[in-house]
């Protein structure tokens, strides 16, 4: 199973700062709302579509900006861990260095550890039939 990368201290940190900013904008807009009418009637609108999303996104951007300020300060975390996550990395090379193999009837060529193929006792090598590379193995170059 693939693995997902951890977000970056500093991607939560900016994402909890526009979530911080819009919840702002709509709470200050919703009290503004609020505030000029008389009537509790009048006054729901307000309360429905600006203030209680803007403070739903104040709520999230808290919860962010302190995902961030942990993840940062995680044990055995360095500034150069954190910059690596950033950037993306050279593929893998391949973990296992046998023939191709195919199922027999397959149109695909894979890797001896693909996990289409792996403990399959009816895989066999593929030898020299043209055949498409396997899109999660892949096989080529070699």
């Amino acid at each position: 199973m693939p693995s997902h990368p951890r977000p970056s201290s500093r991607l939560l940190w900016w994402a909890g700062l526009v979530a911080a900013a819009g919840g702002t904008v709509l709470s200050v807009a919703g009290w503004y709302g609020i505030s000029g009418e008389r009537f509790a009637e009048r006054q729901l609108p307000y309360l429905a579509s600006c203030t209680v999303p803007g403070a739903a996104l104040l709520v999230a951007a808290a919860v962010l900006c302190t995902g961030a300020a942990l993840l940062s300060r995680a044990p055995g975390r360095s500034e150069e861990a954190e910059q690596e996550e950033d950037e993306p990395s050279a593929p893998a090379a391949p973990s296992s260095t046998g023939p191709p193999l195919r199922v027999p009837g397959g149109t695909l060529a894979h890797r001896p550890d693909c996990p289409l193929v792996a403990g399959r006792p009816e895989a066999e090598p593929a030898g020299d039939a043209g055949l498409d590379p396997c899109p999660v193995c892949e096989p080529w170059p070699r």
